[in-house]
This record gives C-alpha cells, structure tokens and sequence, in this order.
C-alpha cells in the first residue's frame, strides 16, 4: 500500500499526524484516544478541497503542541472503515475522545473555523487544564484577525466548562461588541456572575461597552478638531473630540486630547478627563504602549 503523500502533500512526520488504515485504525484512533483526542481526516486523492483543507488542519493540530492527535485515512484505500462510519461525502472530519466520536464536519471550512474546531477539541484532554488557556488563546487570535463570531463560538465553549472563566466571559462580551451585537453584550453583562465582580477583564469589556455607547452621540470627527483649534478652551469639544478619535480607533489621538484637558483644569465635569482616561486604559491591554505612556505622563501630571 502506498503512503499516502505520494504524489501528493506529505504529512508531517512524528507521532502528531499519523496515516492510517484498516489495519491500525482501532489502534491509532480508538485506542489512542482514550488518553488525548484524535482528529480524523477522511480524504482522497481526487478530492480539491481535502488538498487545502489537510495542511490547514495539520497545522492548527501541530501548533496545539501535542494536546491533540490526527489521523488521516484516505477513503479509497480503507472503504471498509468510510463505510462503518457512514462517511458520504469528502472532506468529512471527525474527532474521537475516549474511543468515541465527539464532533465533526463535512466540507472545506475557513481556516479560523479550523482553529476553532481544533481548540475545542484540544481542551476536551486531559492535560493541564483541559487545553482551555490554549482554546482562550485561540479565540483572542481570532478576535484580533476580525472573526468575531468564531471568537465567540470558543468563549462560548470555555464557559461550558467554567460558566466562572472571567478571561472567557469578558472575551465573549469583546466578540459580541466587535460583530456588533450590542444588545447581546449588555444583557451579559448585566448577568455577569457574582463571583466575576470586579474581575479585570469583565471590567475591560465593560469600559469597551461604555466608550461605544460614549462613541454613539460624538459629533463629527472634523467639526470637533476644527472647534477644539477655534477655541482651545472649550472642554467640552476636546472631550468630544477625545470619543470621536477613539471611536474613530485613533486611542493614541483620545489619550492625547484627554490629557491635554487635564493638563488645562484636572477639575473639569467632576474630572471627567481622568475618568475617561482610565475607561481607556481598562479597555487596552495593560501592556499596550498607548496605556503605558498615557499612565506615565498622567502620572507626572497628578504628582508635578
């Protein structure tokens, strides 16, 4: 029987992604299993898809560092085993935990939904913490590369399994924000458990929620500028203006104008400025140079 790669990709060599047949399929993944998740990608030769979908797939699995498996079995080859498992079409991928099929698909997806899938399977094992750091980490990749509703999908899934993560329930409200869906974000938000009170990034999800809302009733980006440059000391156009470049993504320009306004009267509206500024910061990583220079050059203003 030939390899399968020739003539085609290769697989990867090592333990992580194995081709497999007939005659070690019980072995390879029922057996193997029962101590981490096997991914099973059913293929040909002939197949367009299968050629995009298998490296794709290969590599999410590579990159989950061995906290799950994969198994490729070309269905030409092994009817036997595509006719137990009712396999109709190709590509068709199914995950086993436990010597049994947890999940799977048919057809070609977008390479986030992979990443997604694999996350989700990964975090079924049983190493560390069941390959939930590594499914949060994978849905803020997503949530950094616009997927937004796969983002969600993989909070979602963390929570099933820690209805208390706070980095997951913050995340789910950043992905509903981010595809629009604010009414989902507040209702979250508004039933945010207990016990994640106060949590940090419940409070980042929060802030983003505010600033959107704030965002909402700005006026024009270039009517605040040229009010701010008419009048320096109008506040109320420089805090204006400081929501609409943020609205705009400009939070550098935001960070800039609010401290200015608290460089000219740190008093103004109940200091305004300085809240705001903090609604930004909580909102940014707290390694983001924009919070790191603005806390500094707050800082030097509040103890000059």
């Amino acid at each position: 029987m030939l390899e399968l790669g020739q003539g085609t990709d290769a697989a990867p060599a090592g333990d992580l992604i194995k081709d497999v047949n007939e005659a070690d399929f019980m072995k390879e993944v029922i057996e193997a299993s029962q101590e981490v998740p096997v991914i099973v990608d059913f293929w040909a030769t002939w197949c367009g898809p299968c050629k995009t979908l298998g490296p794709q797939l290969e590599a999410a699995v590579v990159a989950q560092k061995g906290r799950v498996k994969m198994a490729k079995v070309d269905v030409d080859r092994n009817q036997g085993i595509a006719g137990q498992l009712r396999i109709q079409s190709i590509p068709t991928v199914y995950a086993f935990w436990q010597g049994q099929p947890v999940d799977g698909f048919q057809g070609a997806l977008p390479e986030s939904q992979l990443k997604e899938f694999v996350a989700k399977i990964a975090a079924m094992g049983p190493e560390g913490d069941g390959g939930l750091a590594e499914a949060l980490a994978a849905a803020e990749e997503m949530l950094e590369e616009g997927a937004a509703a796969d983002a969600a999908d993989v909070f979602a899934g963390v929570l099933g399994e820690e209805p208390e993560n706070a980095t997951a329930f913050g995340g789910l409200i950043r992905a509903y924000i981010a595809a629009g869906q604010v009414e989902q974000a507040e209702a979250m938000l508004a039933n945010a458990p207990e016990a994640l009170s106060g949590a940090s990034e419940v409070e980042a999800a929060k802030a983003q929620l505010d600033l959107l809302k704030q965002a909402e009733s700005a006026g024009p980006l270039a009517e605040l500028t040229a009010a701010v440059e008419a009048d320096p000391a109008n506040h109320q156009a420089r805090f204006d203006l400081a929501t609409a470049l943020h609205a705009s993504g400009d939070a550098e320009g935001a960070v800039g104008q609010l401290l200015e306004l608290f460089r000219r009267d740190r008093e103004w509206n109940d200091g305004a400025a300085k809240a705001q500024l903090f609604t930004i910061f909580d909102a940014l990583k707290p390694s983001d140079p924009v919070v790191l220079n603005g806390r500094r050059k707050l800082s030097s203003m509040i103890f000059a």
